[in-house]
Order: C-alpha cells, then sequence, then structure tokens
C-alpha cells in the first residue's frame, strides 16, 4: 500500500491565485518555454484532468446547481483530485515529467475553507486523503486586486459565451474573493520555501518573464 505521507515532488509545480489572475495563460506560455528547454511536460488543471474530472468541473463552475453547498461543493473536489493524482499527475511524475497544474489542494483551502467557510481542519483531511499525500514542489502564486481580477475573469467569459457554464464562482460577491485571495496570501507566508508570490497585475510579458524564471531556478535548468 502506497504511503498516505506527504510527498514534494520537485517536478510537480502548481500555480494559484483568484480568478482573473492568469493561471491558464501563464501555464500555456511556460509550458511552451520548457518544451524549448528540452522538458517533457504535462499541463492540466483542476477541476479537470481527467474524463470525470471534466464532468466534475462542469457540474462545480457551472450555474446549473445554485443549490450546491458547500460541503458538497469539496466533496466533488475531492473525487476528481483523487481520480486527477492516481490517472494522470503521479504516473506523469513517475515517467520524468514535469507536471503543470492550474489549481491543487491550495485552492480547496483557499476557496472552500477561507471562502466557503469550512472547518479548515475537515478541509485539509480531505486534501490529505484525495491527494494521497502528494504535494507540489513550487506553487506560483499569481497575485492581483479582487476587482482587477473579477474585471478580467467575467469580461472572458461574456467573450467566450460561458457565463453560465463556468460562471458560477465569478457570480458570488467581492467579499468571499478577498476571503480567497487574504488566504492565499496567508499561505504564501507561512510557507515561503515552497510558494513565490508574483504580482499578476503587471503586463503579461512582465509576469511570464518572472515565472520562466521561477520555474527554471527551482529546476535548475
Amino acid at each position: 500500500m502506497r504511503s498516505r505521507a506527504r510527498e514534494g515532488f520537485p517536478t510537480f509545480i502548481t500555480l494559484e491565485g483568484i480568478e482573473g489572475s492568469g493561471k491558464t495563460t501563464q501555464i500555456r506560455n511556460l509550458s511552451r518555454e520548457l518544451r524549448g528547454l528540452g522538458l517533457s511536460v504535462l499541463e492540466t488543471r483542476e477541476p479537470g484532468g481527467t474524463r470525470l474530472g471534466e464532468a466534475i468541473r462542469s457540474l462545480v463552475l457551472g450555474t446549473d446547481f445554485q443549490e450546491m453547498t458547500p460541503l458538497a461543493e469539496l466533496l466533488l473536489i475531492g473525487a476528481c483530485r483523487a481520480q486527477h493524482v492516481h490517472e494522470l499527475i503521479r504516473p506523469a511524475l513517475e515517467m520524468g515529467k514535469v507536471v503543470l497544474c492550474d489549481r491543487f489542494s491550495d485552492a480547496t483551502l483557499a476557496y472552500q475553507g477561507y471562502g466557503r467557510g469550512l472547518s479548515l481542519e475537515e478541509v485539509r483531511k480531505v486534501n490529505e486523503i484525495s491527494s494521497c499525500g502528494l504535494a507540489p514542489g513550487l506553487t506560483i502564486l499569481l497575485d492581483c486586486p479582487v476587482e482587477l481580477g473579477l474585471n478580467r475573469s467575467r469580461g472572458r467569459l461574456m467573450r467566450e459565451g460561458k457565463s453560465k457554464s463556468e460562471g458560477r464562482f465569478e457570480s458570488l460577491d467581492t467579499a468571499f474573493h478577498e476571503r480567497v485571495r487574504e488566504a492565499y496570501l496567508r499561505m504564501a507566508r507561512e510557507d515561503e520555501r515552497r510558494f513565490r508570490v508574483i504580482d499578476a497585475s503587471r503586463p503579461l510579458e512582465l509576469v511570464s518573464e518572472d515565472v520562466l524564471n521561477c520555474v527554471r531556478q527551482h529546476l535548475g535548468v
């Protein structure tokens, strides 16, 4: 039986941040740069990643189930992660790939714990069980003001016609997102070894340069 002891894989790198902080764009850019350096890279996301995970993503991010309770939300995300780690993330790491993941367990603590107000102890237990102890070796926190992030994210959803299919969190009030942002910054202060905080309110190319430099330093490439 595989131990549930916490494992920090150097090549497991997560990007975290509030809505509209630019994680998806930065992962795409970072992946291209790392492949250019000859590295094998897997890009993935939470919720999502696997066939089951993408189905759960549509439930959690879509607006059809506004009655979903915070606990149900937490458990769905936990189920998504369990499948994600088993089917995709751990096998890729064991093959020697660099795994870039758009959100992981830190997001669950920030959103469902601090944001939704669920017991932090219970959220941590779900995180530990669902991740089988797997932890990133590096987490890049893309930080920006809540108003800026929400304007970016809501604008993108409108342009892409996804306000109904992906806009459930964007529909929440500013106070919720402020709690999430403060939670992320608190976690970064408490784990300075793993976290790197990057100002994501700046022009895209400057953010991308800082993200790449952080990752290259971490990987030694």
